[in-house]
């Protein structure tokens, strides 16, 4: 039985529509998610419907449930999404302000966004001075890196636990493989505004994080400030993560524009 709007002529699919509208409301939802009623009725659909659309968004991750509240949040699939397509136009308005930066704490600063398997340095500014390795396109994991947990902390516990192995693998001696030790990492992560790391994927690089939040809060992409640890001590990383955050501000502010 061919329903209204999925006739050949329309081109267009009625489930889909509807999925796309729930999504939307998702979207326009409070900071703390909504109920399924409320997105049924804001959607014009019943109950069980919106229900079982919204089940199918989220195992896509395109939303969140918590399963305390039942409420449904933008999930992270979105970013992803949003990252990909956007990232031409991210690393025009991000690599003046990675200029800037770079020149400022004279070191290398990159720009990163977030990809299935981790995250993928797209653009990189190194000082002319400083020798230092090319990370442009090279995807690292979320645990092992200041970037990945400058993004891990400002997303949904869910989120977090499902992007994260139940096994965290090690890579150096410093590299936190406890689940427990690196919530406590990302809990001052947020605190601070900024993620560190202190030779935990590369034994010789320190490096700091920031997120470049959009306008919901989540983290678009991240920016990293990093080189050798005679350079870059943690002595360093408070002056580094405030400049790392502002620039991060700056670049979200330019998304926004």
């Amino acid at each position: 039985m061919v329903k209204a709007g999925e006739g050949p002529g329309s081109g267009r699919v009625q489930s889909v529509e509807r999925a796309v509208a729930l999504l939307e409301a998702v979207a326009d939802g409070s900071a703390e998610g909504e109920p399924v009623a409320v997105l049924a009725a804001r959607c014009g659909l019943n109950r069980a419907t919106a229900w079982r659309l919204l089940g199918t968004l989220e195992a896509h991750g395109l939303v969140d449930r918590d399963p305390a509240t039942q409420r449904y949040s933008v999930g992270f699939a979105v970013s992803r999404l949003a990252a990909s397509a956007g990232v031409d136009g991210l690393v025009r308005r991000a690599h003046p302000v990675l200029v800037r930066l770079s020149e400022r704490t004279g070191e290398t600063a990159d720009l990163a966004v977030a990809r299935p398997l981790g995250l993928t340095y797209v653009d990189e500014v190194a000082p002319p001075s400083v020798l230092a390795a090319n990370w442009l396109g090279r995807q690292v994991p979320l645990h092992a890196t200041s970037s990945g947990k400058a993004l891990l902390a400002w997303l949904p516990d869910t989120e977090v636990a499902a992007l994260l192995e139940h096994r965290l693998p090690r890579y150096t001696d410093a590299t936190i493989t406890s689940l427990k030790a690196l919530r406590a990492d990302l809990e001052q992560t947020r605190r601070r505004g900024y993620g560190s790391c202190v030779g935990e994927l590369e034994p010789t690089l320190n490096g700091v994080s920031a997120p470049v939040l959009d306008g919901t809060g989540r983290p678009m992409a991240v920016l990293s400030v990093w080189g050798p640890g005679d350079r870059v001590p943690p002595e360093r990383f408070d002056e580094l993560g405030r400049l790392t955050v502002s620039a991060a501000a700056e670049v979200a502010a330019a998304v926004a524009a």
